[in-house]
């Protein structure tokens, strides 16, 4: 968020990476080897290049994202847009690069690809709904009161009008 003045600029989160990538690389870890005695050695190896590329995808944009954020939120939402599209387009040009019968199975690739996507938004999703994250800056806590003087017995005065000394 950018603000002018004597504000502090508040620094965009990206530890929704890290848990990310930890949770891409466990159901990696999982699914690439069953993938390789299910189907082939050649869908494994699939399974580990579709986790690689989405878990670099949601990085580069979200850090992308990020820095656009710091220049103006107003550039958040065409950095979104723009890497989408652009991820798109580096997406269909590996498809099309891989050979049909060569070393990497492509609808492995395109399903892991897939599924990898729902995945990080599922995680992105939990991650957003577990942490305090304020649209606006949250009003400060109220001053501490300074201590009350003894009571020296009667009646206290009213608590709106001050204590008159006579």
């Amino acid at each position: 968020m950018t603000v002018t003045g004597s504000e502090q600029q508040v620094p965009w989160d990206l530890s929704f990476l890290r848990v990310g990538t930890a949770v891409t690389a466990a159901c990696t870890a999982v699914a690439a080897p069953v993938a390789g005695l299910l189907v082939g050695w050649d869908a494994a190896v699939a399974v580990l290049l579709g986790a690689a590329v989405v878990t670099s995808f949601f990085a580069l944009s979200g850090l992308l994202i990020a820095w656009a954020g710091r220049h103006g939120d107003a550039f958040t939402l065409p950095a979104a847009l723009g890497s989408f599209f652009v991820k798109i387009l580096v997406l269909v040009a590996v498809l099309q690069s891989l050979p049909a019968d060569g070393w990497v199975d492509r609808r492995t690739l395109a399903w892991t690809v897939i599924a990898g996507a729902l995945l990080w938004s599922v995680v992105q999703q939990r991650w957003v709904w577990t942490r305090r994250l304020y649209y606006v800056t949250p009003p400060a806590p109220p001053r501490a009161r300074p201590p009350a003087p003894p009571s020296t017995g009667g009646t206290p005065p009213p608590p709106e009008n001050p204590a008159t000394r006579g």
